[in-house]
């Protein structure tokens, strides 16, 4: 019985997450808050996206991590801090941020010379986010450093790959779905210190959540009606990165920080997508769903409109999910006239934008 429990508890998280995705996604949609144009930014193909994705994406990722039945109230707690902090610190750059600094280089130089950029505000946050869902989940000072900044590199390593239509949600189920399964099979003597032994691992819950958040907004991802931007992608992001230091052994944490770090780093100087384009399994499972590039926009869809600002913010990691110019960890440059430019990761990405945010 328990077991069946276990399997069952995270599934019924996903279909959760799915739900509160569609409904929240459908809702912003139809009533922007400040209006559509707010949302609004242009991918690489020069069409409107919405940015109002990620704000669906982090509110089900969050609302899913609530509900899920059968985790410690800490670890529900933790879930829910680090989903929420980065969606908000996200979304701040997102709507906030001008483009002008991009990538951890960018905001941290401006920040030496006495300039507190968007993605400077986000950095912190977000890294604050980590600490609090870290010590939520408790364990020794050495597993509390390591969570934080696994879950802060999670959530920002998830938005440098937000430059093309689906690639971030592709990238997010592709680590879930394994993250999940490894959490519900791992032994409760084996867990994590700090991890609180529950009838469901807090780490499936974690995966669960994001796992039918992003099946339910990967359509629209694909179909190039909307994007994640920072807040969407940092709230997937820091969702995984929790439900890593719920469910893994500190050396696999250990391994994937490291992982992290050098992928971190190498987007400094890497085009991602480059990388991607050269490399035939990644660029065929890149461009499954994917209207091919010559092809013509299928027609509006519910928030069309808005999309093109979801591609802006792919930037600092969110303007250049479908940016069409040099971008590294950016996607979009706004609907409207802006200063989103793109640089760094990739030239082709939806948006045009350089990263705009580490």
């Amino acid at each position: 019985m328990a077991n069946a429990r276990r399997a069952v508890a995270p599934a019924v998280t996903a279909v959760i997450a799915a739900a509160v995705a569609q409904a929240a996604y459908t809702a912003l949609t139809r009533g922007a808050p400040g209006g559509a144009a707010r949302w609004a930014r242009t991918n690489h193909r020069g069409e409107p996206v919405t940015l109002l994705e990620g704000p669906a994406a982090a509110l089900a990722g969050a609302a899913a991590a609530a509900a899920a039945p059968g985790i410690p109230p800490r670890s529900r707690a933790a879930l829910v801090a680090a989903a929420t902090g980065a969606a908000a610190f996200g979304g701040y750059d997102d709507i906030a941020g001008s483009g002008d600094r991009r990538g951890f280089r960018g905001h941290l130089g401006a920040l030496a010379h006495g300039e507190v950029t968007t993605g400077a505000v986000k950095i912190g946050g977000i890294g604050a986010s980590g600490v609090a869902a870290a010590a939520l989940n408790g364990g020794p000072a050495v597993d509390v450093v390591l969570n934080a900044a696994l879950i802060a590199g999670s959530a920002n390593l998830l938005n440098l790959f937000d430059l093309r239509p689906g690639r971030a949600l592709k990238v997010a189920l592709v680590a879930g779905i394994p993250l999940g399964i490894g959490s519900l099979v791992r032994p409760p003597g084996n867990r994590p210190a700090g991890s609180r032994r529950s009838a469901v691992p807090a780490g499936a819950a974690g995966a669960a959540a994001v796992i039918g958040a992003g099946a339910a907004l990967l359509p629209a991802d694909l179909g190039e009606q909307a994007m994640l931007g920072d807040a969407g992608a940092n709230a997937l992001g820091a969702l995984l990165g929790t439900a890593a230091a719920a469910g893994l052994s500190r050396r696999t944490r250990i391994a994937m920080l490291a992982g992290i770090t050098g992928l971190t780093a190498a987007s400094e100087v890497v085009s991602f997508t480059k990388v991607i384009q050269r490399t035939p399994p990644l660029h065929w499972l890149d461009m499954v769903g994917r209207r091919p590039a010559h092809a013509a926009h299928p027609g509006p869809g519910p928030g069309s409109a808005s999309r093109g600002a979801g591609s802006a913010n792919r930037g600092a990691g969110s303007a250049s999910h479908h940016a069409s110019a040099p971008c590294a960890a950016t996607f979009a440059v706004p609907a409207q006239p802006g200063p989103y430019v793109a640089a760094g990761e990739d030239s082709e990405s939806d948006a045009v934008a350089e990263p705009r945010l580490p």
